[in-house]
């Protein structure tokens, strides 16, 4: 009884460390953070969550990396950046569950599709429902042996 009990702690342990490992995402993928690439595909094929590490590759010189409000980000104007980046390899992880907007600021890059939108994605709401009434009647029921 004892061994088996170690064994669900064991697992429990395992599926919560799965859970809760952040993932490192490189913006672009092996073509980096430059134009030509198609950052809406690529942002749309991941699955980003909160801890989650985006990382920026780029020739400082020629990009750079302005973290923008949605209004700005959808009309490349880069007067009022919330962050800007410089060193041609950042990593900015990300918190909380929100859209992040990403642009270079170089003078014709945002509107040549140097842009990304990272959207987080919420925890599932079927984990954060509560039990039904006839549920938490069978839970009641339910020998409590830990």
């Amino acid at each position: 009884m004892a061994l088996a009990k170690s064994a669900v702690i064991f697992l429990m342990l395992l599926i919560l460390a799965g859970v809760s490992m952040a993932a490192v995402y490189t913006v672009g993928d092996s073509t980096g953070w430059t134009i030509g690439p198609d950052y809406e595909k690529w942002a749309n094929s991941k699955k980003f969550h909160n801890g989650d590490t985006l990382v920026f590759n780029y020739n400082s010189k020629i990009h750079n990396v302005m973290q923008m409000r949605q209004q700005d980000y959808n009309s490349c104007t880069t007067s009022s950046p919330i962050a800007v980046y410089t060193s041609g390899s950042d990593r900015i992880t990300l918190k909380g569950s929100t859209h992040y907007y990403f642009i270079c600021g170089f003078p014709g890059h945002c509107q040549s599709g140097q842009k990304v939108n990272i959207d987080i994605a919420t925890p599932s709401t079927v984990s954060q429902q509560t039990p039904t009434a006839s549920q938490k009647s069978d839970l009641d029921r339910s020998p409590s042996k830990v």
